[in-house]
């Protein structure tokens, strides 16, 4: 398997696409002045090629804050592409367009992967694809884009989900999801008086979650939000933690940005030191394959964020690329598998 990448700051598609031959798939980003004219360019330069795409900043081993960013298969790979619509309402309607998609490629074992970019409604979309990826033995990662829009074979689409299923002729694939937050103190918080629609957390142990939070953090009511860069909460599934992000105060509980639900587990977590995390990644990685041919993973805007004010961001992503060709996109929310989660990186490693 072969991946390319390429990236224009302009926004020019035909400069982000120079050296490119013979693609398989595209997948791409851009920022959203540019995103419906990226489409129209992509589907006329490469116009029997799969793709899928979406409003986003792109990187590879160093971030492309403004522009657009390609990234292509161009050998070794058997992809299908296409769409599940009204997926805030039905997300299951289509679901036998993805299942035939899955079949196109005749999946192997560890060896198929989908990346799919969704524009809401996300941890219901993943619940949907549960019993195709348990079937098929199959790898997930994907993002939230921005602006509520995402394109698939040249065409732009809101309240969807755009997907590529794509099998590794030459190995396996695995997803991989890095968190640089870990439990505090182990405590176990029961969540209580939510609202799945809203996203509201509204006690914790029987209290009112804002005033248990603001107590375990010693912070104001003002600096709650601030505050989920340094101490997110986490859904304790089984050992493994799902960073839950703070995006608003909201009477005496607070707005998240996934789904909670009552009697959900959740822990407060803290920042961890984030080379050291990537360092593991990398390590882990290593151990896993004897040779990488590409890497396309999503790092969370507030991971960006949190990286850029320390000065580390461009040496993260390239420590990630330390390992083979590597490139993504800043997403709004992280598909690892069927888990819906924030503030994390996923990723996907062809061999």
């Amino acid at each position: 398997m072969k991946m390319f990448n390429g990236k224009s700051a302009s926004g020019s598609v035909s400069d982000a696409t120079k050296g490119l031959a013979s693609p398989k798939l595209i997948i791409f980003t851009s920022s959203a002045d540019y995103f419906e004219k990226t489409v129209d360019d992509i589907k006329k330069a490469y116009p029997d090629v799969p793709s899928i795409g979406c409003v986003a900043m792109g990187y590879d081993s160093s971030i492309l804050e403004s522009g657009v960013s390609v990234t292509a298969f161009t050998e070794g790979v058997k992809v299908s592409t296409g769409v599940l619509e009204d997926v805030s309402k039905m997300p299951a309607k289509h679901i036998l367009r993805l299942e035939k998609d899955i079949d196109a490629v005749k999946p192997g074992k560890e060896n198929t992967a989908i990346i799919d970019f969704c524009a809401g409604n996300d941890a219901a979309v993943l619940t949907t694809l549960r019993g195709l990826v348990d079937r098929y033995n199959l790898q997930v990662m994907g993002a939230t884009g921005d602006a509520g829009k995402v394109a698939a074979n040249g065409v732009i689409y809101e309240d969807a989900m755009a997907y590529a299923v794509i099998k590794n002729e030459g190995g396996k694939v695995k997803t991989y999801k890095e968190n640089i937050y870990e439990p505090k103190d182990n405590m176990q918080l029961i969540a209580s008086k939510t609202d799945k629609a809203k996203y509201y957390l509204g006690e914790l142990n029987g209290r009112p979650a804002k005033q248990v939070y603001m107590e375990l953090t010693n912070v104001a009511e003002k600096d709650i939000v601030n505050q989920t860069f340094q101490n997110p909460l986490g859904k304790m599934i089984g050992k493994d933690v799902c960073i839950v992000s703070l995006k608003d105060v909201s009477g005496n509980g607070l707005i998240c940005y996934r789904q909670i639900n009552d009697s959900d587990i959740l822990t407060l977590l803290e920042m961890r030191e984030p080379m050291e995390i990537a360092q593991a990644t990398v390590n882990k990685i290593k151990n896993d394959f004897s040779r990488v041919s590409g890497i396309f993973s999503v790092n969370c805007i507030f991971r960006y964020l949190v990286l850029k004010d320390r000065g580390e961001l461009n040496s993260y992503l390239g420590k990630i690329a330390s390992l083979g060709t590597s490139c993504g996109l800043v997403g709004f929310g992280e598909h690892y598998n069927t888990q819906f989660v924030n503030q994390t990186m996923t990723c996907v490693v062809f061999e």
